[in-house]
């Protein structure tokens, strides 16, 4: 949250500020799905860009996912980012899953640190 406030080229966003209706894929019933981030940037060409933004840990994502409470997690997951895709599309916006992977990877350009010994 805090790159969001300072970072040049995010110019908006909010948390959880979308509701997105869907059938829970376990229980059956109609529920909403609320999304983490809404953000609105400018690429490095200038051109603006909304996406709806999740962050997971990559252990609830299908085919990551080892233990039965992880792999439940998986499949409620699934069916939210289906959904999500669908309604961002008809919405004009992106649709992005961040994980730890995204979130804890050195930026493009640096070199990693060296731990002292």
């Amino acid at each position: 949250m805090r790159m969001c406030d300072k970072h040049p080229n995010i110019l908006g966003w909010a948390s959880e500020s979308h509701r997105i209706p869907y059938r829970h894929p376990l229980t059956g019933k109609a529920t909403t799905y609320v999304p983490d981030f809404f953000i609105i940037y400018e690429d490095m060409n200038g051109k603006k860009h909304a996406e709806i933004i999740e962050v997971k840990p990559m252990k609830q994502v299908m085919g990551n996912a080892k233990s039965m409470h992880d792999k439940a997690h998986a499949v409620v997951n699934e069916a939210k980012w289906k959904i999500a895709r669908q309604w961002a599309n008809q919405q004009g916006l992106g649709f992005r899953i961040i994980t730890e992977n995204e979130l804890f990877r050195a930026p493009q350009g640096s070199k990693p640190k060296r731990k002292k010994r």
